[in-house]
């Protein structure tokens, strides 16, 4: 699932970048509101979370953009200010949660899950299957024929991927982008050290072999890949 971020306290936003990313999360972090605004006007994400006091824009005309646009994406803000009428007029304006500052990470990453849990009641499964294999979006673990897998944020992150995008076949360079926030360097051979692991715990004592190499092209997740 994707996040989008905006944090103009560079510690901060690096620190909860890093640990939503820990958490199995494809975070995008914006520095300002007019950034912000651009990328949540333009991209597709599953939540955002929006401090308030940010520079060009606040996080209220950030949010206010936002559904200007039409984007129901769920938003928590995140806010050093507690008075009652602030978090009023965040929830007036359409947030669905609010969180004052200092926090702990722990309650922002419960937050998250709730939230996102709210929002795939509507939008999409909460699991997501191919053959016998299950990925659980919300409790973030995977099986398959019954059996529990254990998988690292970045191969979760990365299985994620390949299934949501069924079928196709997925570039080097794009899921360099989605899942490791990184421009594609054709020297590094990090995706295709990722894919062999992932391979390693879903496919090598299953049958059917769900993930096939495209050669001089990339890789993809398919029923039938065999």
């Amino acid at each position: 699932m994707k996040i989008l971020l905006v944090e103009d306290e560079p510690k901060t936003g690096d620190y909860l970048k890093q640990g939503l990313s820990e958490a199995g999360f494809i975070v995008d972090l914006a520095r300002d509101g007019a950034d912000g605004l651009h990328l949540g006007q333009t991209g597709t994400y599953d939540l955002a979370i929006l401090d308030v006091m940010l520079p060009t824009l606040d996080g209220w005309q950030l949010l206010a953009g936002i559904r200007r646009a039409g984007c129901e994406t769920p938003v928590l803000f995140l806010t050093a200010r507690d008075r009652v009428e602030d978090r009023v007029k965040g929830l007036e304006l359409g947030a669905d949660d609010y969180l004052v500052k200092p926090f702990a990470f722990a309650e922002l990453l419960a937050r998250v899950r709730t939230l996102l849990r709210r929002g795939t009641r509507n939008k999409e499964p909460e699991r997501m299957v191919a053959a016998d294999l299950e990925l659980d979006l919300l409790r973030r673990r995977v099986s398959r024929g019954g059996r529990r897998i254990d998988l690292t944020a970045k191969e979760f992150a990365l299985l994620e991927l390949l299934l949501r995008r069924r079928g196709e076949v997925l570039a080097r360079s794009l899921i360099a982008s989605q899942v490791w926030d990184m421009n594609f360097d054709s020297d590094t051979n990090v995706i295709d050290v990722a894919v062999r692991r992932l391979r390693a715990k879903i496919d090598d004592d299953f049958e059917p072999k769900l993930i096939r190499t495209v050669r001089g092209m990339g890789y993809v997740l398919e029923v039938d890949a065999g």
